[in-house]
């Protein structure tokens, strides 16, 4: 399956599924990112790190290791 951290910019996708555990795993959700939300890769960093999405009618800024953790399709 692919990840948020493997979308390409411009693209829309759908998350399937959330990893992680505990704290890190609600934080995430805390965010809007949920199983079945459309995310849209708006703009990625020079170094690939951080990569800035649109989700649920806002902006949001994520670490690469934290989209590693959202699989979609």
């Amino acid at each position: 399956m692919a990840t948020l951290n493997d979308a390409k910019i411009g693209e829309t996708v759908n998350v399937t599924k959330l990893n992680g555990e505990g704290a890190l795993k609600r934080r995430i959700m805390d965010m809007g990112i949920t199983k079945g939300v459309k995310i849209t890769i708006r703009k990625v960093a020079p170094l690939g790190d951080p990569i800035e999405i649109t989700v649920r009618g806002y902006e949001l800024s994520l670490r690469k290791a934290d989209a590693q953790m959202i699989l979609v399709d």
